[in-house]
């Protein structure tokens, strides 16, 4: 991919969705950590410098392209939602509804999940104030509309809400961490099976997670 010299802000808008596309493709064939700015900048058809023009590290373009996903993923999980929890349930079963729902949904986003996980000690830093308060004003907005989802399904969660949807996030990245593990690990893994004990399926495990967590804040009686 080459580049002429953008010269207008519709120009300058294509460059960048171009090293966003890029970058989320690199995502698909990499884990966060593998992803360079020198890459990134040889497969976009950019010099470095060029691409610093847009974005001020690999950090700014990673969290930008997490709250691109996130925002796909929150839309896609409003139809989910509404497909597959019945309003007129007892609380406790559309509880579980939820729950099994989130970690159906999170799990067959392993790009998202793993941002998640390299948020707070990666992607936050070596960015600048500019760019990480308006990701952090994005964020508020997203958890306002993860919040309202839930709290539509589970009202009784009342303000608790909030915090499960922010704990949705932090367990999805946690746990996806542990449920791609390294060649050497997966070597050790088939070496001695009885060490993959200690290997975390994502799905089941978010799916176990979430449901004892709405199970734990919802009121009793």
């Amino acid at each position: 991919m080459t580049f002429q010299r953008a010269r207008t802000e519709e120009q300058r808008e294509i460059r960048r969705r171009a090293i966003l596309d890029m970058a989320s493709a690199m995502l698909d064939e990499m884990p966060v950590a593998a992803v360079t700015l020198n890459e990134l900048s040889r497969r976009v058809g950019l010099a470095k410098p060029n691409v610093l023009r847009y974005f001020e590290s690999r950090e700014a373009v990673l969290l930008e392209l997490l709250d691109r996903f996130l925002r796909e993923w929150l839309t896609e999980l409003e139809a989910e939602l509404a497909a597959g929890v019945d309003e007129d349930l007892p609380m406790e079963e559309r509880a579980r509804a939820v729950a099994v729902i989130l970690g159906r949904s999170l799990s067959g986003r392993t790009v998202l999940c793993d941002l998640f996980g390299a948020q707070g000690g990666v992607l936050e830093h070596n960015v600048s104030v500019g760019v990480v308060t308006r990701f952090k004003h994005a964020s508020l907005e997203r958890l306002a509309t993860m919040t309202a989802l839930i709290g539509k399904y589970l009202p009784e969660l009342g303000g608790s809400a909030t915090l499960f949807s922010l704990q949705t996030m932090v367990m999805a990245g946690a746990l996806s961490s542990y449920s791609t593990p390294p060649p050497s690990l997966r070597a050790a893994y088939e070496a001695e099976p009885e060490l993959a004990r200690l290997h975390l399926e994502l799905k089941g495990y978010l799916e176990q997670a979430l449901t004892a967590t709405l199970l734990g804040v919802l009121p009793r009686g």
